[in-house]
């Protein structure tokens, strides 16, 4: 299934390109009773009606693969048939037609649908003139197939909220009249699948507006196919695997799960760098691919068997992609938390060098005499609170101050944990090591070094 080919059927749902035959569907309450149906001709609709049925459609059309939109398959018995993909063959075929075919249709939803409250069916048939294309997608003035489908909506029906409102004829204010307004589709599907712009029957296009919840129970009593889990669910039942297994120390586990996070981002990284732009296929993560994940991640031997096992318990054959897995927020946050503790130790590095360094100036000077003030020690005592370069802006303000001393050296920020003092023949000297493409001058001097 792909997003160019969901896009080509959306495209489509307007008003100069929509093609419906047929739009049936009934209205049913919180008891499960069917209090209407209706059949219309989609094209006869008053303008308003048009656009609203319309823009139901087009929600069914909308989302992520893989979070909103699931490509679900039929289990098929030893005579390589499956009663409902028939039966849903035989109501596309019908056109909306046949009145105990729909009537069949309604109660098979009703019956699987788990929801508390009142909510529209509703059914459309299209047949689509696929244009053939050639490979750089220009279009030629011929027909591929004709792709004939039914897309059905199930839109939750609710009482508008309670208020006030201006009465123009009486000229009054009053509390108005609460509707039952139809809102947009939770659940949704289309059959058969659109894949490479061509009918499969063997699939469904099924949509969830929430992703944490899909019903299943629709997927397999209602539809007849497996039922597939969204990236959303994939992704938290991932999160707990691992959590659950590694530590009972929350911050532990929390450590742990970033660290897989990481190497499975980078794993995503060094495969789509292996193909162009166009040409990505997504990695899906087999039980080979999560062990060795969790060796590169040092997770202990005895909680790495654990989650293996849980995780092909959890997922099954159904396994997720890697990227479904991935938790881009909690990614960020962990890249920003290490910056600051890398900030953190540099500062603490530097504050501990300059330390010693006035130290050992106070024992060759007056002691009266210091290269940083009481402002600066303030500075250096809260070195969080402060960052490298203010804390290094500082030192050199303050040497450059200090014209009594013989020797004034500035350095690199990242020079300044190499600086040594040394007692050679006698004499106490300052070791400063220099790599060979870095370059050095005393005073304006280069060839003194």
């Amino acid at each position: 299934m792909r997003k160019k080919d969901i896009l080509e059927l959306k495209k489509r749902l307007k008003k100069d390109h929509c093609t419906f035959t047929q739009m049936c569907g009934c209205y049913v309450n919180g008891e499960k009773n069917i209090l209407l149906n209706f059949r219309e001709s989609f094209l006869n609709l008053e303008e308003d009606e048009y656009f609203k049925y319309l823009e139901i459609a087009k929600k069914v059309l909308s989302g992520t693969i893989n979070n909103n939109i699931l490509e679900l398959n039929f289990p098929i018995d030893e005579n390589l048939e499956n009663e409902k993909q028939i039966f849903l063959m035989q109501l596309k075929n019908s056109q909306l037609k046949d009145d105990m075919l729909l009537e069949d249709f309604y109660r098979s939803i009703i019956d699987s649908y788990e929801y508390t409250g009142n909510f529209l069916i509703v059914v459309f048939h299209d047949a689509y003139d696929v244009i053939t294309k050639t490979t750089d997608n220009i279009k030629v003035d011929e027909s591929e197939e004709v792709y004939e489908y039914i897309l059905c909506a199930i839109c939750p029906v609710s009482l508008s909220d309670a208020g006030l409102r201006y009465f123009e004829e009486e000229r009054t204010i009053k509390a108005r009249i609460r509707d039952w307004v139809v809102e947009a589709p939770a659940i949704g599907f289309v059959f058969p699948a659109f894949i490479n712009r061509s009918s499969d029957v063997n699939s469904i296009m099924y949509y969830t507006k929430n992703a944490k919840e899909p019903h299943p129970e629709l997927m397999e009593y209602a539809l007849g196919c497996y039922s597939r889990q969204t990236a959303t669910i994939q992704k938290e039942t991932f999160q707990a695997i691992i959590k659950d297994s590694v530590s009972i120390d929350e911050k532990e586990a929390e450590k742990i799960f970033m660290d897989v996070q990481e190497n499975l981002n980078t794993m995503i990284e060094e495969h789509n760098a292996m193909y162009d732009d166009t040409d990505i296929e997504p990695i899906t993560l087999t039980n080979k691919d999560m062990q060795n994940l969790l060796v590169e991640t040092g997770v202990p031997e005895e909680a790495a068997a654990k989650i293996e096992k849980i995780y092909t318990e959890s997922f099954g054959d159904d396994l997720p992609l890697a990227e479904s897995l991935i938790d881009s927020k909690a990614l960020k946050a962990n890249a920003q938390r290490k910056r600051e503790e890398q900030l953190v130790k540099q500062v603490e590095v530097l504050t501990q060098r300059l330390e010693e360094v006035k130290q050992e100036a106070a024992v060759d000077k007056d002691p009266e005499a210091s290269t940083i003030d009481d402002e600066d020690n303030a500075a250096l005592d809260n070195p969080v609170e402060n960052n490298l370069e203010e804390a290094l802006a500082a030192e050199e303000e303050d040497n450059t101050s200090a014209p009594e001393y013989d020797v004034i050296l500035q350095v690199n920020p990242e020079k300044v944990p190499q600086i040594k003092s040394q007692i050679i023949d006698g004499q106490k000297c300052i070791i400063i090591p220099i790599n060979e493409n870095e370059q050095a001058t005393v005073n304006g001097l280069n060839d003194l070094i």
